[in-house]
């Protein structure tokens, strides 16, 4: 006797294997017979793809349940391509249709080996191949809870039953209206499409669910009781069916199925309470939703959620799972009861494998140790039976509740259909909570990117860089972060920064990580878990220890990626027994991105800052030589951020014995440009005055070469000069001022005069007449030679000028050479808040009163 039929009709496409295979598989799990599903669709999906690839046709499929099997046919169009029998041919045989390894025929081979009967039925324009699966003896294990039949809760009324059934559209007005609902509510079609819900459902002012009208639309599913408003205005009581729907664009729309309240049983579910029953006709009602909470607070509702699921149905631990956006996983996200092995957050398959396993269907597990579940959250947990229910939001799988006890048999059919219920009121709240918590992520997401950005960008030290990577990932991202730098994917990582939100456990961690191998820097995307460092630990007997006790969870590596080029690793580490979020990992991959560039700025910075700096000092003079008789003291200071030497220097040399060259000069500018020509000038200066020439010859060829730079040319003040000590203690000197400031000379009562007349600056005519200017310094006095950044150091227009330099060196009598050249470079600084922005070059010579020998 059949009790059940199921047919459905596939097009001749490539599709449609598929499609039959979801259809057997979903008629199957709907009566409660996960035994026979896996050899029902293999069979199936055989015999369809013989009728739409072979024959060519539309494939009818029939399923019947009977009471002791499962019959299953497939139909095609095409009778004249007949299949053969098998009965007379050997398996063995070199028929085609016998061959396993061969295409044709596989299917009825299939038949013969899984079904406990089989055959081919030929009619009229028809071939159907049919199979028979015999039902297992029922065994304690999971069944899938579905509603029961009605039995003897039939409607009766005076006239035929009305089913009216009104489509909403997402605003709560009428979208569609069938000649049913004119009956019921009498009003034609065209006089109701268009108005809101609202102005015809009479809804109960404090409704039983707690739930407004807009509410309840807005539910997956709702049952029960109302009021409707006719045409002549009168109220009926009717009992409703509410489904939330989406179109194939995705626009949602709530499909209302009504009848009158005497005539409820045609829409009712059986395992539901009615307002007015007894809770003994069919058990209370379950309400999950149990005291306020914060629609930001997600966490509290799926806690107080399972909590309470738990307590309502008499178990002993309860959990709650969410999917991921893809829907392809769940993720643990509240459980009671399971201490042993649970761990919040983790994650694993929607579908596990297990054939008696569906989430998306409620189930009932009898006794888990006959038939365990694909759930790897029960392993040793001591749960013997399970109830679970899907939580659905407009038809699209969220998550799933589960309840567990630790005795087999607990729940039944009537358990899991009341829980459906509940779980079907609670799942809008938990999605909604959902949706404003991951908003709330996105929004704190976008802004720690950003203040991460700006905290990258605000530092070019490559050092710095490192410390503020890892203070970033602590501890929002993970308890502790270790940074890796590599000279490329190839060469093994170097471990350049290590930090826990723990300070004390900062350097064991270190002494693990200098142990372990460094993670391979591999030219891979994305996140990769690391075990070495808790294999390291392992085997070293250090997971005991109170310094690495639950130090080590789950560890990911991110490689630092910049300019298509592996420069570093980021490692994560979160405790013992913690997994990190899909939403933190992501958080983290961006993090890694940014800190990629951000750290391969600072390291070409660096480069390049090292590299101009060893440039710039080759432009300096090395240590000044020591000269019998005279003191000698420089401060040089060039104006920029990260200049060495600018368009202001120095040089003092030797010459012959006991002869000394010493110069003082200005490029025109700074900069770069400028000191390429102090470069030119300082060597040309050694190399010219070693060659015998005077003082005037020195510099008419350093013009000449300045000349010879063409564009690239600056025009130079210079002062040049020959030093000679002599032997009664003074110093003799020939001096040439080419455009440059005049030196300043100190005698020994406090008299300060100029050293020098001025003469034509270098680098602009080609003839210069220039004449050398003898000078003797006697013993305790001291000749100040400056550049313009001392005299032209201005405060708005106040500048210090040749009388404010030669009034600061009136008080230096009697000082040392570097005492002097100080105390000219403190007024300098002081003669303004603002720091100084022109290059500034001081020189001071002083005979000592009594010769040093």
């Amino acid at each position: 006797m059949v009790t059940a039929r199921a047919a459905a009709t596939f097009g001749p496409d490539g599709r449609s294997a598929a499609a039959a295979r979801g259809f057997i598989r979903d008629a199957l799990l709907g009566w409660g017979l996960p035994e026979v599903v896996d050899d029902a669709v293999v069979l199936v999906s055989e015999l369809v793809t013989n009728a739409v690839v072979h024959a060519g046709t539309d494939a009818e499929v029939c399923c019947l349940r009977e009471e002791q099997t499962v019959r299953i046919e497939v139909t095609d169009h095409h009778p004249e391509r007949g299949l053969p029998s098998l009965g007379d041919v050997p398996v063995t045989a070199s028929d085609r249709y016998a061959d396993p390894d061969g295409e044709g025929g596989r299917g009825l081979l299939m038949c013969s080996a899984l079904a406990e009967r089989w055959g081919v039925e030929y009619a009229a324009g028809r071939k159907t191949v049919w199979f028979r699966l015999t039902l297992p003896a029922h065994v304690l294990g999971t069944r899938y809870a579905v509603p029961a039949t009605p039995g003897s809760d039939l409607p009766s009324g005076p006239g035929p039953v009305h089913v009216a059934v009104v489509q909403l559209d997402e605003d709560g007005r009428v979208l569609a209206w069938n000649p049913d609902a004119e009956a019921l509510f009498q009003y034609p079609a065209a006089t109701v499409l268009g108005r809101p819900w609202a102005d015809l459902a009479v809804w109960p002012k404090s409704p039983a669910r707690g739930l407004g009208l807009a509410d309840t639309l807005r539910m997956a599913r709702w049952e029960g009781g109302y009021g409707i408003r006719r045409r002549d205005g009168r109220e009926v009581e009717v009992y409703g069916v509410q489904v939330r729907l989406r179109d194939t664009e995705g626009v949602p729309s709530t499909l209302c199925l009504l009848v009158l309240e005497p005539e409820r049983a045609v829409l009712r579910s059986p395992a539901r309470a009615l307002p007015g029953e007894r809770p003994d006709q069919a058990g209370p009602r379950l309400d999950l939703l149990a005291g306020p909470v914060a629609g930001d607070d997600l966490d509290t509702l799926l806690q107080r959620t399972v909590e309470r699921a738990r307590d309502l149905l008499d178990g002993d631990a309860a959990y709650l799972l969410l999917t991921t956006d893809d829907e392809a996983e769940f993720e643990v996200r509240a459980a009671t009861g399971l201490t042993a092995g649970h761990r919040r957050h983790a994650r694993f398959p929607v579908e596990t494998g297990n054939r008696y396993d569906s989430a998306r269907l409620p189930s009932v597990h009898e006794d888990l140790a006959t038939r365990p579940t694909g759930l790897p959250l029960l392993s040793d947990s001591g749960m013997r039976s399970l109830v679970t229910v899907p939580l659905k939001v407009e038809g699209r799988l969220i998550g799933s509740l589960g309840i567990a006890a630790s005795v087999p048999g607990r729940y039944d059919n009537e358990d899991a259909l009341r829980l459906q219920s509940a779980a079907d009121r609670v799942a809008l709240a938990v999605e909604s909570t959902r949706l404003t918590e991951l908003e709330q992520l996105r929004r704190g997401s976008l802004s720690f990117l950003v203040e991460a950005s700006d905290l990258l960008a605000g530092t070019l030290q490559h050092e710095q860089t490192l410390a503020l990577m890892a203070q970033m990932a602590v501890p929002t991202l993970a308890s502790w972060c270790a940074v890796y730098t590599t000279a490329d994917h190839t060469s093994p990582g170097r471990l350049a920064f290590v930090l826990h939100e723990d300070e004390d456990r900062i350097d064991p961690l270190r002494d693990l990580l200098d142990k372990t191998p460094a993670p391979e820097a591999g030219p891979s995307q994305g996140v990769r878990f690391w075990t070495a460092p808790t294999e390291t630990a392992e085997a070293g007997g250090l997971t005991d220890g109170p310094e690495l006790a639950g130090l080590l969870g789950e560890t990911v590596v991110l490689a630092l990626t910049a300019r298509n080029r592996v420069i570093g690793l980021l490692v994560l580490g979160v405790p013992a027994g913690v997994r990190f979020r899909q939403e933190i990992l992501e958080l983290a991959e961006d993090l890694a991105r940014r800190a990629a560039l951000a750290l391969d700025n600072s390291r070409l910075y660096s480069e390049r800052t090292a590299t101009s700096q060893a440039l710039q000092r080759s432009l300096l003079p090395p240590d000044l030589p020591e000269i019998p008789g005279v003191e000698v003291d420089v401060y040089y200071q060039a104006a920029g951020e990260g200049n060495e030497v600018g368009g202001d220097f120095y040089d003092l040399f030797p010459i012959r014995e006991g002869t000394y060259g010493f110069a003082i000069g200005d490029v025109c500018g700074t900069g770069p440009e400028a000191a390429s020509v102090t470069g030119l000038a300082r060597h040309s200066l050694r190399l010219l005055a070693r060659e015998g020439l005077d003082a005037p010859q020195v510099l008419r060829r350093l013009n000449a070469a300045i000349l010879d730079e063409g564009s690239r040319s600056r025009f130079l003040t210079l002062l040049y000069g020959e030093l000679t000590p002599r032997p009664d203690g003074s110093t003799e000197l020939s001096l040439v001022c080419a455009g440059h400031p005049l030196p300043l000379r100190l005698r020994t009562d406090g008299q300060v005069d100029r050293a020098a007349t001025p003469q034509p600056l270098l680098g602009v005519m080609d003839d210069l007449d220039l004449t050398a200017e003898t000078l003797v310094l006697a013993p305790g006095e001291v000749l100040l030679c400056v550049t313009d950044g001392v005299t032209e150091r201005r405060e708005g227009r106040r500048m210090l000028g040749d009388d404010g330099l030669a009034e600061v060196l009136t008080g230096c009598t009697g000082l040392t050479a570097g005492a002097v050249a100080a105390r000219v470079q403190r007024a300098v600084e002081r003669f303004a808040p603002e720091p100084p922005s022109d290059d500034m070059a001081i020189l001071t010579l002083r005979v000592p009163t009594q010769r040093q020998g």
